[in-house]
């Protein structure tokens, strides 16, 4: 059985809450990525999504708005040893597209529902006989 570090990215995009909106979006397209950890030094401080920024968007509230007005401060978080099946609930329990995968405090890694559904897809792929 496969573990959160088996399937989560550890290509990590940052951004620091002082970040404007339109700076972390700009950094989030460039990027390819829907979420981008909010840190505090090394410690992991917030989360800031695209849904986020939708939001921002739809109160008129993106120019000038620094990331730490709409990010998700202390958000949920796993360990890299723990089953992607306990990430997937703790998803689904608070309506997350993206958890941070830490270790000792520090992010290591982000899990998206496309990572979870690769495990779920492998699961399902047939066996050869």
């Amino acid at each position: 059985m496969p573990t959160v570090r088996d399937v989560m990215s550890t290509t990590l995009l940052t951004v620091d809450a002082t970040a404007t909106l339109t700076e972390a979006a700009a950094q989030m397209d460039g990027r390819v990525v829907g979420a981008a950890l909010v840190m505090n030094g090394e410690l992991l401080s917030g989360i800031l999504t695209e849904r986020d920024i939708l939001h921002a968007v739809a109160t008129g509230q993106v120019e000038g708005t620094k990331v730490g007005a709409w990010m998700t401060h202390d958000p949920e978080s796993v360990t890299p040893d723990e089953r992607p099946g306990h990430a997937a609930a703790i998803m689904l329990h608070g309506g997350f597209r993206h958890l941070p995968v830490v270790d000792g405090g520090t992010p290591i890694g982000i899990l998206s529902i496309r990572d979870l559904m690769r495990v779920v897809i492998d699961d399902e792929a047939p066996r050869g006989a």
